[in-house]
């Protein structure tokens, strides 16, 4: 049987940053946050040609071995076949190994990436398809649902298919970013948390989870109360101390704050009027960003000759 025909243009798939956790929800709440990378993909004659630019330029591999071509060669195999060669470049943005999503944001990208430019790729691969190829390569679905649907997400596992639903944030959450300068790694961080939990801590966090469904999209002022975590934040604490006391002094000061998915990022969730007063408060060792909400998720985009600049807005 003949493999699939692909597309000569190039395609551009644009992925969001993500937070996953968001204190309580572990392993099933994400948000979308308003920094992206950007990747092309081309089908080429022969070969596999990798240009990287921004974060990891000097780190990642430019072969087989990269997260994209990965995930794009995954996902040709299940739309029935390689290509012949490929080209691959990468506009990264999203800090790496910081609990921003960085691995989800490049999955995501390889797989809409395949599918936009093969043909026939969304009949044969629907959203809810993505969805599942995108948790098996991650593991989980927290971040990716995020990336791939954008806003305020829901995941979870149905009989061995993930599952999401998307939520939109209220309008007056600004989400504030505090970037350390040293990765943790999320082996690392998970390998801290305890096989088993005291059920009170677990009860508390089920209500919390519950409640923060409420505090996100409708009552910000109970974001503080919502975002109470007694699962995994302070079980890291001895690989991000750092991150650990600036979430807890931000929320001493009232700001609703946790550790961004493992870490060691520090994710506020602050109000409009408040949030650059927010963003000044870890001072020296952190790169303190206020972003947008992203609503719209993982988007194949126009090829375009401008430049972009860091939050990925078009400039001249």
């Amino acid at each position: 049987m003949a493999g699939p025909a692909f597309r000569a243009a190039a395609v551009r798939v644009r992925t969001p940053a993500t937070s996953a956790n968001l204190g309580p929800g572990f392993d099933a709440l994400g948000l979308a946050l308003g920094l992206y990378d950007d990747v092309v993909v081309r089908v080429a004659d022969s070969g596999l040609h990798v240009d990287i630019a921004g974060e990891g330029a000097d780190s990642l591999s430019r072969d087989e071995r990269h997260l994209v071509v990965r995930s794009l060669r995954t996902t040709f195999d299940l739309l029935g076949g390689q290509p012949r060669g490929l080209e691959v470049v990468c506009a990264n943005r999203i800090p790496h190994g910081r609990g921003l999503g960085s691995s989800s944001a490049a999955i995501c990208a390889g797989i809409m990436a395949a599918r936009a430019v093969t043909i026939g790729g969304p009949e044969r691969l629907d959203d809810a398809a993505m969805l599942e190829l995108a948790t098996e390569i991650e593991g989980h679905p927290d971040n990716v649902a995020a990336c791939l649907l954008g806003g305020f997400t829901l995941a979870w596992t149905e009989s061995g298919a993930a599952r999401a639903i998307r939520m939109d944030p209220a309008a007056s959450v600004v989400p504030v970013v505090f970037v350390p300068a040293k990765p943790v790694l999320t082996e690392t961080a998970r390998g801290l948390l305890p096989r088993t939990v005291p059920h009170v801590d677990a009860a508390v966090n089920a209500g919390r989870a519950a409640l923060l469904v409420e505090a996100l999209t409708r009552r910000p002022e109970l974001l503080l109360a919502a975002t109470e975590d007694r699962l995994h934040q302070e079980y890291r604490e001895p690989a991000m101390p750092e991150s650990v006391a600036l979430v807890n002094r931000l929320r001493a000061d009232g700001v609703p704050a946790v550790i961004s998915g493992a870490g060691p990022t520090v994710l506020a969730l602050a109000e409009d009027g408040t949030a650059d007063k927010v963003a000044a408060v870890a001072g020296v060792g952190w790169a303190a960003n206020r972003l947008t909400m992203d609503a719209a998720g993982a988007s194949v985009l126009p090829l375009t000759s401008a430049g972009t600049d860091a939050s990925g807005a078009a400039v001249q």
